[in-house]
């Protein structure tokens, strides 16, 4: 099974989850997102696989959110996922896909529901 973590190495979460990777022996592709940001069709499909919206997927609490107004709520899912490419900063972390699924590392221990014993 292909397994990516969009990570950022700064991130203690992000840091945990890889590690709880490694303990259960899963080889990741690691995708340090602040270096290689996704583009907007990944985005998209990392959305559908969480089943969410793109604002649910935003660091509501970078100061770029707050200087975008990325919470008015006129703003298209383009235009937020636009934001997002642009400014990859606001992307939670750490997201984990693997075999079709995703979820985010919040708490680490989430990503169990992709890896059942």
């Amino acid at each position: 099974m292909n397994v990516t973590i969009y990570h950022n190495p700064r991130c203690s979460k992000s840091r945990k989850t890889l590690e709880l990777l490694i303990a259960r022996g899963v080889s990741a592709t690691v995708v340090e997102y602040l270096e290689t940001p996704p583009d907007a069709q990944t985005l998209k499909s990392i959305l559908t696989m969480l089943e969410r919206e793109p604002r649910d997927l935003m660091r509501t609490k970078e100061d770029v959110y707050r200087e975008l107004d990325l919470s008015n709520v006129d703003l298209t899912a383009e235009e937020l996922i636009d934001a997002m490419v642009n400014n990859p900063i606001l992307i939670e972390r750490p997201i984990v896909i693997a075999g079709g699924r995703a979820v985010v590392g919040r708490p680490p221990e989430n990503i169990a529901v992709l890896f059942p014993q």
